[in-house]
């Protein structure tokens, strides 16, 4: 029985909690058309601006520099996200490009 506990807590300490869990992608999705995010990705990247997500040195490299991005660039659009608008448009930018688990 205390090997059987042990192996469970040991797994429970590995396991992570899924990132925004509480984000609607599909929310995200339209909070990032409306704020027409991809504009300034283009300006900056070209093409539809989605290389901005997948070119090998993107500053987002976890969960919480996500959110830190989020900040920053709503500031530059003028959105004033609240933090539920925050994770939904995390949850659609993670669930399209970046796959954290």
């Amino acid at each position: 029985m205390k090997i059987v506990l042990s192996v469970f807590l040991l797994l429970c300490g590995i396991a992570q909690a899924v990132p925004f869990t509480d984000g609607d992608a599909k929310a995200g999705k339209k909070l990032f058309e409306h704020y027409k995010c991809n504009s300034c990705h283009i300006g900056k990247m070209g093409g539809d601006g989605s290389a901005i997500f997948t070119r090998a040195n993107h500053k987002v490299t976890s969960p919480e520099k996500m959110i830190a991005q989020i900040k920053m660039c709503s500031g530059n659009v003028g959105a004033n996200l609240s933090a539920q608008e925050e994770q939904n448009l995390a949850a659609y930018l993670n669930q399209k490009y970046y796959k954290f688990k």
